[in-house]
């Protein structure tokens, strides 16, 4: 993919939980950029090689009415994990606790050379998070 960027936009309930998860738990480099006219509010958790924007469901349905009935009718994110590097993640995995969000698997060391655990973030999402062993 020369040049070619992948960018996926999930919706989520509010955007201020979503920014207290993503930049304040993970502590990952979440952005509110400032939306040009007529364009939803947003988030923007972007590297070099991917970019995830984050809308909130009432946005979206008032952009695309069509699928309103499919954000209210389905579960979010069935099937599909999200795999994130974090630092800290023996830190994150207390906060994650503390705050009383649903963990899949807890924190564990993995053969292949990571600490791993699998949360879910406050939508529902699968989030996969992953420290290199030292």
């Amino acid at each position: 993919m020369n040049g070619a960027s992948i960018a996926i936009q999930l919706c989520v309930s509010d955007l201020g939980t979503t920014e207290a998860f993503y930049a304040g738990i993970l502590d990952l480099p979440l952005q509110r950029p400032i939306t040009t006219l007529g364009a939803p509010e947003h988030l923007l958790l972007e590297t070099e090689e991917f970019q995830i924007i984050f809308v909130e469901d009432a946005a979206v349905a008032q952009l695309h009415p069509v699928l309103q009935a499919r954000l209210e009718g389905f579960p979010r994110g069935v099937g599909m994990t999200i795999h994130l590097a974090v630092e800290g993640i023996a830190d994150i995995y207390q906060e994650l606790l503390e705050e009383d969000l649903e963990i899949l698997y807890p924190l564990e060391r993995k053969p292949y050379g990571t600490y791993e655990l699998w949360c879910f973030d406050p939508d529902g999402y699968l989030v996969v998070l992953e420290e290199p062993v030292d």
